[in-house]
């Protein structure tokens, strides 16, 4: 079944190439498809097009269709093209031809733009309770082991004293900026596109304003060219997002496989959070956070695929914006995937706390010597270059013990404000205002 079927055959090669992968995609979006019917029905009714008697009669079969593809029932059967065809294929062989009215004044361009903002709606909802679950393991960490010194580091040289407490802090912090451009991307994605059918609009008295507020958009996309435009700048936009939060990841990764290493030995592992070698049995290998590392590095990439596959489309639609399903679709769940594991293994990481008796790193607290010597007057220029006499002559012995007390410090993490502004972050989504949309739709 096709909905643009007029009885002319395709070429079997020709239907399997312009098909592609997109009965597997599709499957991400049954759930969505259903419901961006049950609210076009229901706008429908209020114009005409639409008895008042068949609509329930309508919106209960696609509830129950609905409550398949939750439970994962649903399937795309063997010569359906996709799941628009799908559903409409179910409706009609249960309701005749009532089922063949829902298709009116919609297109498979608005149809699917509609399903991908409501997927994507959806996906961005979900990392983000992954995303607070790793942030409240990163902050628990930092608070438990903030008066535990490592050494910093840059240009990998020992550099300044840090803490366990700002290497956890650091990276809950970095996510709160993450979590900006996630609320970034839900925003762009929760404009309602419905209406704008194939992006010149219907002749239709369409009321796009009551689609909005069925769905639990927080506003409609208005130019009906515009809500077509939007299909994969929304895509990319939340591909930039999704690559901010694996890129945390990855450095968080990177981090926990060199301190995990003999030469640093800052970290170590359980044995059974880790895995061996073939052929060296002292091996205790960080496998999970290299995959971490190499997984957020693909993810990455998204962004870069997806603009060049943008890169000299002019306005309206192409079939080159069906692959972007491909690209984005799996992405969430594998993302999703990492940062759990990483919460997971966040508090089995086991802390050397001793770290700063190895000698070498004694040259850490050469600032902290510098800064006390000011602070009795010596110019800071001359102070410099006294530490640094003494630490070419094999003078330098310091005192072992840091006081930084200003905002963001060793001292003073200021754990609370990256919390409250987390906090803010979160409730900038508005995730509620969907949810109490949906459940009134489907009559929960």
């Amino acid at each position: 079944m096709k909905l643009w079927d007029k009885g002319t055959s395709v070429n079997d090669w020709i239907e399997r190439f312009t098909v592609g992968r997109d009965r597997e995609m599709d499957l991400y979006l049954a759930e969505f498809d259903v419901l961006g019917t049950i609210a076009h029905i229901t706008m429908l009714e209020t114009i005409g097009l639409i008895g008042k008697e068949e609509l329930p009669v309508l919106k209960k079969e696609l509830v129950e269709i609905y409550r398949q593809a939750q439970a994962g029932n649903f399937v795309i059967e063997e010569g359906i093209e996709d799941v628009h065809s799908q559903v409409e294929l179910m409706l009609t062989r249960k309701l005749g031809d009532l089922g063949k009215k829902v298709h009116s004044g919609r297109s498979r361009n608005d149809q699917v733009l509609l399903d991908c903002k409501l997927f994507i709606r959806n996906e961005i909802q979900k990392t983000t309770d992954s995303v607070n679950v790793l942030f409240d393991k990163l902050i628990e960490q930092s608070e438990k082991y903030k008066n535990v010194l490592i050494p910093g580091y840059t240009h990998l040289q020992v550099a300044m004293p840090s803490s366990f407490g700002l290497w956890f802090g650091a990276y809950a912090e970095s996510l709160t900026d993450d979590l900006l451009l996630l609320q970034t991307a839900y925003k762009i994605a929760n404009q309602n596109p419905l209406g704008s059918a194939a992006g010149y609009g219907s002749s239709f008295p369409l009321n796009r304003t009551m689609t909005t507020q069925l769905l639990g958009f927080d506003e409609l996309s208005y130019n009906v060219v515009y809500a077509q435009m939007g299909r994969g700048k929304t895509e990319k936009i939340t591909a930039f997002a999704l690559s901010s939060v694996a890129a945390t990841l990855a450095r968080l990764a990177m981090d926990v496989c060199l301190y995990m290493s003999q030469n640093f030995a800052f970290v170590s592992l359980p044995d059974e959070f880790t895995t061996g070698s073939s052929i060296m049995p002292h091996k205790k290998n960080p496998d999970v956070f290299e995959l971490i590392r190499a997984k957020c590095n693909k993810i990455q990439s998204l962004p870069n695929d997806i603009t060049l596959m943008l890169a000299n489309l002019p306005s309206g639609y192409f079939r080159d914006l069906q692959i972007l399903k491909e690209i984005i679709f799996p992405a969430f769940a594998e993302l999703r995937d990492c940062i759990d594991i990483a919460a997971f293994m966040m508090d089995k990481l086991k802390i050397n706390e001793n770290i700063l008796d190895d000698e070498r790193y004694k040259y850490l607290f050469s600032v902290d010597e510098l800064n006390k010597m000011v602070l009795q007057g010596v110019p800071f220029r001359d102070a410099y270059k006294m530490v640094g006499k003494n630490i070419a002559e094999g003078k330098f012995n310091p005192e072992k013990k840091v006081v930084h007390t200003h905002e963001g410090s060793i001292g003073n993490l200021c754990n609370d404000k990256i919390q409250n502004k987390f906090n803010t972050q979160l409730k900038g989504f508005g995730f509620e205002h969907a949810a109490i949309s949906i459940k009134r739709l489907i009559g929960e």
